[in-house]
C-alpha cells in the first residue's frame, strides 16, 4: 500500500487534462486517480466539465488513450439522444455562424432513412441539406463534420481545393473522416460465424 496521502482511502488525485484535438468549444476535463479503482474507467459530465474516473496506477499515455476512449463513449451516448429535424437545422445554423461566418444557409436539414450508401447529400439549388439516419448515434464531432461538408456545399458545389480549404477551419475534419472510414471498412469485414454468441 501507497504511504502517499492521496492513495489513503480510496481519495482521488485530481488532476486536468486538454481534451484531444477538440476545439475551441470543448469543456474541460478532470480525471479523477483512485487507488480503490482496480480495472475500472468511467467517465460522466458535471456542470461544464466532464470527469475521467481511472486506476491510480495508469501511466499519463493510458490515461491519454482512455480520456479519448471516454469523451467518443460520452459523445456517442449523448448524440443517441436523436435530434429531431428542427434540432439539425439549428445545428446546422450554429456550424455556419461558427465556421462559415453564417454564409451558408439551408432552406432545410433533415434525417432520411434512404441513404445507405452516403453519409449525407446537399442540393444547392434547393438549399436543402439530408443526412442518413446512420449517423444518428455517432460521436457529435462526427455528425457536425458531416453538417460542416454539406454546408460547404452550399458554397462550394464540388470537392476542389476550394471546398477542402472550407472544412479546414474544422479541427475535427481528420478525426471524423478517419471515424467514417472505419464504419465503412468495418462494415465491409466478412461475417465470421460464431462471432457475438451467433
Amino acid at each position: 500500500m501507497s504511504a502517499d496521502p492521496l492513495h489513503r482511502a480510496g481519495k482521488p488525485q485530481r488532476s486536468t487534462t486538454s481534451p484531444p484535438s477538440s476545439g475551441s468549444g470543448a469543456s474541460p476535463i478532470e480525471v479523477r486517480r483512485s487507488a480503490r479503482r482496480r480495472r475500472t474507467v468511467s467517465a460522466y459530465r458535471e456542470g461544464d466539465r466532464t470527469v475521467v474516473l481511472i486506476p491510480a496506477r495508469m501511466s499519463k499515455a493510458e490515461e491519454q488513450r482512455w480520456v479519448t476512449v471516454m469523451l467518443d463513449k460520452l459523445a456517442a451516448q449523448e448524440s443517441k439522444r436523436a435530434l429531431g429535424d428542427a434540432e439539425l437545422a439549428e445545428r446546422a445554423e450554429r456550424l455556419s455562424a461558427q465556421y462559415f461566418d453564417g454564409r451558408a444557409r439551408p432552406a432545410s436539414v433533415r434525417w432520411v432513412t434512404n441513404q445507405n450508401t452516403r453519409w449525407g447529400s446537399c442540393t444547392p439549388s434547393e438549399g436543402s441539406i439530408r443526412l442518413s439516419h446512420r449517423l444518428q448515434g455517432m460521436p457529435e464531432y462526427v455528425l457536425d463534420y458531416v453538417l460542416l461538408h454539406e454546408l460547404a456545399h452550399l458554397l462550394v458545389p464540388g470537392h476542389g481545393p476550394r471546398f477542402w480549404r472550407l472544412l479546414e477551419a474544422y479541427p475535427r475534419t481528420e478525426r471524423a473522416r478517419g471515424y467514417l472510414e472505419g464504419v465503412v471498412a468495418a462494415e465491409r469485414l466478412p461475417h465470421l460465424p460464431g462471432a457475438r454468441g451467433e
